[in-house]
């Protein structure tokens, strides 16, 4: 839309697009194709898709974040023994940016909160510097690296490993 300046000239006015509603809900069997493909599209070295239909059957707590139908992003929460880990928290690459990642993370705290955990562990590359801000904005904190842990074109890079506590030890 443009319209006229006090001068002559001509501005454009930029008008919001209202944000489309996702929801957050459990993993099926069903979204395993769709949650591989953009695990496909969103790493060089992807888990399989069998990785993922093991995580349902092996009782993890798999989410996806779902947009007018479609899977837009997922996430594989394992809980044991009073704590949890985060073993995958990805969006689809088109969909970054939009405040899902924030929003799934914050339905895997929640569920974590629910089971009880004491301390939630996850790794990360220390290059993905997007997932190390949400993580830490959530309140994780950096406790150590393993090195070589991740697959990567030149060898293998380290992983950066966080944690938060959520429930105090008595």
């Amino acid at each position: 839309m443009s319209c006229p300046a006090g001068d002559g000239r001509t501005q454009r006015v930029i008008t919001p697009i209202r944000e489309i509603p996702a929801n957050v809900r459990e993993m099926i069997h069903d979204d395993v194709m769709e949650v591989s493909d953009i695990e496909r599209r969103s790493y060089e070295f992807p888990w399989s898709h069998g990785v993922f239909r093991d995580c349902l059957l092996a009782g993890y707590h798999c989410a996806v974040v779902e947009r007018e139908g479609a899977v837009v992003g997922y996430g594989v929460l394992s809980v044991a023994a009073g704590e949890a880990h985060i073993l995958n928290l990805c969006i689809d690459p088109l969909y970054r940016e939009l405040g899902y990642g924030e929003r799934l993370l914050d339905e895997i705290l929640s569920e974590a909160h629910e089971e009880e955990v004491r301390e939630i562990f996850l790794e990360v590359r220390p290059s993905n510097e997007r997932a190390i801000a949400l993580y830490m904005k959530k309140g994780f904190r950096n406790i150590a690296y393993r090195p070589a842990y991740y697959q990567a074109n030149e060898g293998r890079e380290d992983a950066a490993v966080f944690s938060k506590v959520l429930k105090k030890s008595s």
